[in-house]
């Protein structure tokens, strides 16, 4: 099984274009400087930088982020007017514009190696179905070879690391296939029920779609295949032909399993890219094949039971009583609990993808005022009040920019000691990734941005006259209210 997407965030839309805006702050005056005060302290000039932050993570298949943060600031010249926003850039609050939190590096288990560059982690939930596979396989060689004894748990336990190999070239397969397409592969993990590829775009076209999901059955019946044409000169009864018959039984249920036509299995991408194809709508058949991919989450938890106990699967009545019926009923709803949240997790990546393009570095940045580095900050936002502007960019005497000014520190310092607190010891340099294109939009944009965390960027035009400064607390913001509208 594959799963695309990312990042976060977002693999992987619509847009809605809106001009840039002149700034959400009122002119006001400045802060009054009271003649009897003192220039502060050295520690007081300069407060302990704010290292920055990370932007939403589109890549590991959903956005979490905190439904309290303050509503998202309108962008357009409109809003940046009107008397709902009245707060000058001096008295503007950071208690609600704290940013998200760094989302965590490519990771989940032990690292077993990087086949083509990916790499390939083994979950602790792992070991616990390495064991649940070695104790019941151990359970049925002892029926078929008893003089093996306790020797039959390490043949289990060889069958159970050489099933989960198979399942990893299952994976490899869709790993392929997406660098072969140009998509990127955050890492493939070995979980409790198989492996998961995390790809994180989509494919441009409905047929490579299909190809990218199709891939990972079709390698596993192949191995079924060879491994049947290894047992053939193999004496049945014998520890080679019950690992040889094991695995290869175990191929043809992965591969029947994942050929399921319903989200997230790979036959419910494939039922996806049919529905793509003849709607023209990528949406659609997410949509068609996340319901069926529901309706099978139903009908595992209800069927995989009634059949063990028909005998349909290979066991009598009287076998399945007592503890196998109370396992084959949790096993059933632990695989349909899997199916029935990886399907709604594939609507709501489908839903993050299709609003992505609605983040616009152009749209979400801030009107900026240049300031030069000895220049007080009181004065400072004097400046950038009566410019309508709420950010302020550290420039050197040709105009270049050097820093920018951090909307926390602003806060941190008192009216009172403004006028004495040069803009230098608020700001922060700036890096090459701090300086980002006007142009960028979507999962582009997210891309730079988690690539370089920082609370504020540098938004410059192609010509590389400065634009305005992006706060990743606003992105945040049009993030989540992008993924509260509904899907067109």
């Amino acid at each position: 099984m594959d799963e695309s997407g990312g990042s976060g965030q977002p693999r992987s839309g619509t847009d809605e274009p809106a001009e840039h805006h002149a700034g959400s702050a009122a002119p006001a005056a400045p802060a009054p400087t009271p003649a009897h005060d003192q220039p502060p302290t050295a520690a007081e000039d300069n407060p302990t930088p704010d290292n920055g932050t990370d932007t939403p993570d589109t890549g590991e298949h959903e956005s979490r982020s905190t439904a309290g943060d303050a509503p998202a600031p309108e962008t357009s010249p409109a809003a940046a007017n009107s008397p709902a926003d009245d707060r000058t850039f001096a008295h503007s609050g950071t208690a609600k514009n704290r940013p998200p939190k760094r989302p965590r590096e490519p990771g989940g288990g032990l690292l077993m190696g990087r086949p083509f560059g990916v790499p390939v982690y083994v979950a602790p939930s792992w070991f616990l179905v390495a064991a649940l596979i070695t104790w019941v396989f151990g359970g049925q060689l002892d029926r078929v070879l008893p003089e093996l004894g306790a020797a039959r748990y390490l043949v289990s336990l060889f069958f159970a690391v050489a099933f989960y190999a198979s399942v990893l070239v299952h994976e490899l397969a869709h790993t392929v296939a997406a660098l072969r397409f140009q998509l990127p592969v955050r890492r493939i993990q070995l979980q409790f029920f198989g492996g998961v590829s995390e790809i994180e775009k989509e494919a441009e076209t409905p047929g490579r779609e299909f190809v990218l999901a199709f891939v990972g059955p079709l390698l596993s019946l192949v191995l079924a295949g060879l491994f049947y044409v290894a047992l053939q000169p193999v004496e049945p009864g014998t520890v080679p032909g019950v690992l040889l018959a094991g695995l290869m039984i175990s191929n043809l249920i992965v591969a029947a399993f994942n050929l399921l036509p319903g989200l997230p299995l790979d036959g419910g991408r494939m039922l996806r890219a049919v529905v793509w194809k003849i709607t023209g709508k990528p949406m659609n058949g997410t949509i068609a094949a996340a319901w069926v991919g529901r309706a099978l989450a139903v009908s595992v938890l209800i069927g995989l039971p009634l059949l063990t106990q028909s005998g349909a699967l290979g066991t009598t009545a009287e076998d399945s009583v007592g503890m196998d019926t109370v396992t084959d009923a949790l096993l059933a709803a632990i695989l349909a609990a899997i199916i029935w949240t990886g399907a709604g997790n594939s609507l709501r990546m489908a839903r993050l993808r299709e609003h992505l393009p609605e983040l616009r570095a152009r749209n979400l940045t801030r009107r900026a005022v240049p300031v030069e580095n000895d220049t007080p900050l009181s004065e400072a936002l004097r400046r950038a009040n009566a410019a309508g502007a709420r950010a302020l960019v550290v420039v050197d005497p040709e105009g270049n920019p050097l820093s920018l000014v951090r909307e926390a520190a602003i806060v941190g310092v008192p009216e009172h000691r403004r006028p004495w607190v040069a803009v230098s010891g608020l700001a922060q340099d700036l890096t090459d990734g701090m300086r980002i294109s006007a142009e960028l939009a979507g999962e582009d944009l997210l891309d730079v941005l988690r690539a370089t965390p920082a609370t504020e960027y540098l938004v410059v035009e192609e010509t590389g006259e400065i634009y305005g400064v992006l706060s990743a607390a606003d992105v945040e913001r049009a993030f989540v209210k992008a993924m509260a509208r509904p899907s067109s």
